[in-house]
């Protein structure tokens, strides 16, 4: 049996586990723990679900394949765990050609989607909590929603350990092991050396810090989002709200529909803060009061409305914003599996095929995109909000040369 060796318990990891362990291997899982990890991106209450990425249409595709699989998520697990609300996509000015909103519209519209256009009278009708007039223009996709991706990941791990993964909760991966050949393992804390046929790196936004060499093409980005207690949760709750982005390659601002218990969640896919994960990381002391400035502006009614909950999620974000699913060209048997760059967990029920499929040299028809590549010109996933111009993909480069050394290389 062939015994793969996952550092990362985020949900590349996690995935990645069940669908190895389902055909037939011997998966291990190390974290360092808890899980969902408190800084990993895939933890707390939510994330955004949605097909609308501009004129990319190749994520649009991909998440037209994984909504199959939420919804068989959905039907298999012993509560839904994906809600469909719809998002609200809005813009501050009429969206022109070339923005995210006007090609996301356009782009779903030829697909097929009914989409519902939202100018201003349409907005303070269905949606009226925004400010009259702040947002300007839009449109509406009922086929969206949000997930709580803090379950997906414990249902994961349950089901992967049911499964017969073996979970390593508690560990932390150091290094790999290196015969001079190949990758034959892992350095963990305390654990030790732990052979393997092969390593999967799905360490997200640790990915970096194990694999220095990737540090000009992946880094940890640290992104502050916060929870507001909202007095009067149905009013922001459908049909009156939904998950919603707001001019969000020009601002980052996107948020979330409020629990019944009045939780509100409101966060920014922006630049954020380039510092390492790990200790004690708090929230940027200029945050708060950023956040506060656009409820004033954009939700009025909860301004004041307290805080009740923030923290840190790290990103691990490629220059070029797609994911990395590939095999180490010049390291046989490690596989890495990260560079999630704030957009990936929408993919949870493909990740782990992709992973898989690509582990196993077999055919996927997503894989190429992300397979191993050298710097290119920089750009993002169409909907981040950077303050820097974006640009054309990179080019796939398949680097042929020499390892000197044992491979053992420090997290930091």
């Amino acid at each position: 049996m062939t015994r793969i060796l996952i550092a990362g318990g985020g949900v590349f990891g996690a995935a990645a586990a069940l669908e190895l362990q389902q055909r037939g291997a011997q998966a291990h899982l190390f974290d360092p723990g808890p899980l969902p990890h408190p800084q990993a991106s895939s933890t707390d209450i939510s994330k955004a679900i949605r097909m609308d990425y501009g004129a990319d249409l190749f994520y649009t595709g991909l998440m037209e394949a994984a909504f199959a699989g939420w919804e068989r998520w959905n039907r298999e697990w012993e509560r839904p765990l994906y809600h469909n609300t719809g998002v609200q996509i809005l813009a501050r000015e009429p969206i022109q050609p070339g923005g995210f909103e006007f090609e996301s519209f356009h782009a779903l519209m030829a697909r097929g989607y009914p989409l519902e256009r939202l100018g201003q009278v349409e907005m303070a009708r269905r949606f009226p909590v925004w400010q009259p007039g702040f947002f300007q223009d839009g449109y509406f996709n009922p086929q969206a929603g949000w997930v709580e991706s803090g379950e997906v990941v414990r249902v994961l791990i349950h089901m992967g350990a049911t499964a017969g993964v073996k979970v390593h909760s508690g560990q932390t991966v150091r290094t790999w092991l290196w015969d001079g050949k190949r990758v034959t393992g892992l350095v963990t804390d305390p654990g030790g050396e732990i052979q393997g046929d092969y390593v999967v790196l799905a360490a997200g936004a640790w990915t970096p810090g194990l694999h220095p060499e990737l540090r000009d093409r992946m880094w940890p980005t640290a992104q502050d989002l916060f929870h507001f207690r909202v007095p009067e949760p149905r009013r922001f709750q459908p049909p009156n709200f939904s998950v919603w982005t707001g001019d969000i390659a020009r601002t980052g601002w996107y948020g979330f529909p409020a629990k019944n218990d009045g939780t509100l969640k409101i966060a920014n896919h922006g630049a954020g803060r380039r510092i390492q994960p790990g200790g004690e990381v708090k929230v940027a002391p200029e945050s708060l009061p950023r956040f506060r400035r656009f409820l004033r502006e954009a939700l009025p009614e909860i301004a004041r409305a307290d805080c009740i909950f923030a923290r840190v999620c790290f990103y691990a974000d490629t220059f070029d914003g797609d994911f990395w699913i590939d095999h180490d060209p010049v390291r046989p048997g490690l596989l890495v599996a990260s560079g999630g760059s704030g957009h990936a967990f929408k993919f949870a029920p493909l990740l782990g095929e992709i992973v898989a499929d690509v582990l196993e040299r077999r055919e996927n028809p997503f894989a190429g995109r992300f397979a191993w590549r050298q710097l290119g010109q920089q750009k993002t996933e169409d909907a981040r909000y950077e303050g820097a111009p974006s640009g054309p993909g990179c080019r796939l480069v398949r680097p042929q040369r020499r390892i000197d050394g044992h491979g053992f290389f420090e997290m930091d």
